[in-house]
């Protein structure tokens, strides 16, 4: 009954006893990448599974652990990955190069809109840098007369419930690029995008820097995950 068992076992690890539709690289050959689910494209990405479980079913496991959600699986890092076994520092690595790939493309996807015409605008241009960080960071994009992103900048990175914005920092970056205005933007990895004291002390004081400088303050945005925060919108700024 052992040897049974343990033949089973190596019959359902080894996906090259698998009908060729059902393989993930031979799917891929064949019918192409948007044939294959999450799972498949992972497996792919780590090549092998572990002892008991093929790279698809070891896939899967780590997509069940961020609730089938690639943004949730974004936010994992390399130790979390590797904490799966048969998951060593290459494979890891591999899914966070691929994941990071992802979301480069969707920022130069928004590179065809660079103009900012709404809080929305700016929402869309920026969330894919912050919405999946376990830590704030502070933002400003440089905008020129016509309201068209010159450049994005990081001014600073915080802890998980805060960051320092230096008015020096911020203006200095505008000086530099000839900005007329612009926008700045972090997040709040809590999820609440609401503004806090602080937020609103340190809007007030950009503002009026601003003023000072001739750059003028278009908006504030708050990200997180799924919504946003606009202190124009909100007649804030």
């Amino acid at each position: 009954m052992n040897n049974n068992s343990n033949q089973n076992k190596v019959e359902r690890i080894n996906i090259k006893q698998w009908a060729i539709d059902d393989r993930p690289r031979e799917k891929m050959i064949q019918k192409g990448p948007s044939a294959l689910s999450d799972a498949e494209l992972i497996a792919i990405l780590i090549g092998s599974g572990n002892r008991n479980e093929t790279a698809v079913d070891l896939a899967k496991r780590i997509l069940l652990s961020a609730h089938h959600n690639l943004s949730e699986l974004a936010k994992l890092t390399l130790s979390e990955l590797q904490a799966f076994n048969g998951m060593g520092e290459a494979k890891s690595i591999h899914i966070l190069a691929a994941l990071e790939l992802g979301k480069r493309r969707k920022e130069s996807d928004r590179r065809s809109m660079p103009i900012i015409r709404s809080s929305r605008d700016v929402f869309e241009h920026i969330a894919s840098r912050l919405i999946d960080l376990s830590h704030e960071e502070f933002w400003v994009l440089h905008l020129n007369r016509s309201n068209k992103i010159i450049r994005d900048v990081c001014i600073s990175r915080g802890g998980i419930t805060g960051t320092v914005a230096d008015l020096r920092l911020i203006f200095k970056s505008a000086l530099e690029s000839l900005a007329t205005s612009i926008v700045v933007c972090h997040n709040h990895p809590s999820g609440n995008p609401q503004p806090s004291p602080a937020d609103l002390d340190l809007t007030l004081k950009i503002k009026n820097a601003g003023e000072l400088l001739d750059i003028h303050l278009v908006d504030h945005i708050i990200v997180t995950e799924k919504k946003y925060f606009s202190f124009a919108d909100e007649g804030k700024c």
